[in-house]
């Protein structure tokens, strides 16, 4: 029976059931690097990530020091921390997790965001580890770190099965993965593309794909195939009062995920122990 969700996109049957093992989309691509040069305009075409730095930085923050047990209050809680930012853009993450003590490698395909990221970072006074790469890359070399984060990133790629596998394989025995991705509801449909794209313009129209949305279960399941245990969600919601970002038990449309792998021998070249 098909869904009311389904309904609403003629293409859903191009969604996160099929597995193609294309892990980057050059279009996607593309279309975040013509944005290089506004990655730090708070009231450009990225405005949205601007708006929901603090609540996405709180989730980060939080799940970090909870599974590393670091005390609560510190101003550099992830003092030591090797985390990775795939999909880094301009470092719209990256910095912020600098600030916090953790020692920062982003990558992203896009040479022009890349390039951006290390202008800025070097006019704050941060070394952050900037790479022009991908995921495979990384893996490549054997690489492993503490955390691994993947925001806004899963529901533009191929193959989210894939990407995630490849993710996954750089977090380190014991470590943790965390995500935030966008929920593949009928509301999310309404709300991110039709009012986010189309009505109020927060974002370029064709941002999103509806059928590359992934629902909790469907990543879940992902993170399992990948060797990752289950996943705790957190929702991330918009409050129009006051025209803000806060974290919320509800999931229906964006939402956040942090899954750990189980403990075990380090790998080789563990970042964490550089």
């Amino acid at each position: 029976m098909q869904t009311a969700a389904q309904a609403a996109s003629p293409d859903s049957t191009k969604g996160t059931g099929h597995s193609t093992g294309q892990t980057l989309d050059p279009a996607e691509i593309e279309r975040f690097t013509r944005c290089a040069a506004e990655w730090w305009d708070s009231n450009g075409k990225l405005r949205t990530l601007h708006l929901i730095g603090p609540a996405r930085m709180t989730f980060l923050r939080d799940a970090l020091v909870r599974h590393f047990g670091r005390a609560q209050g510190q101003v550099r809680p992830l003092d030591g921390l090797a985390i990775l930012d795939i999909g880094c853009g301009g470092g719209l993450v990256c910095e912020p997790l600098c600030r916090l003590g953790a020692r920062v490698t982003g990558i992203d395909p896009g040479l022009d965001n890349v390039e951006a990221a290390r202008r800025h970072a070097a006019g704050q006074g941060l070394t952050i580890d900037y790479r022009v790469a991908r995921v495979e890359d990384l893996a490549a070399e054997g690489l492993a770190f503490d955390a691994v984060a993947c925001l806004e990133v899963v529901e533009h790629v191929p193959d989210p099965g894939a990407f995630l596998k490849a993710c996954a394989s750089l977090v380190r025995p014991g470590g943790l993965m965390l995500l935030s991705t966008i929920n593949r509801t009928l509301k999310a449909y309404l709300l991110a593309i039709v009012g986010a794209e189309y009505m109020l313009r927060w974002l370029p129209v064709g941002t999103h794909q509806w059928e590359r949305f992934v629902t909790p279960d469907e990543l879940a399941r992902h993170l399992a195939a990948a060797g990752l245990g289950a996943p705790t969600f957190q929702g991330l919601v918009y409050r129009p009062l006051d025209d803000s970002w806060s974290l919320s038990s509800d999931t229906d449309v964006n939402y956040f995920a942090a899954a750990a792998r189980p403990p075990g021998p380090q790998p080789s070249q563990d970042v964490s122990a550089a």
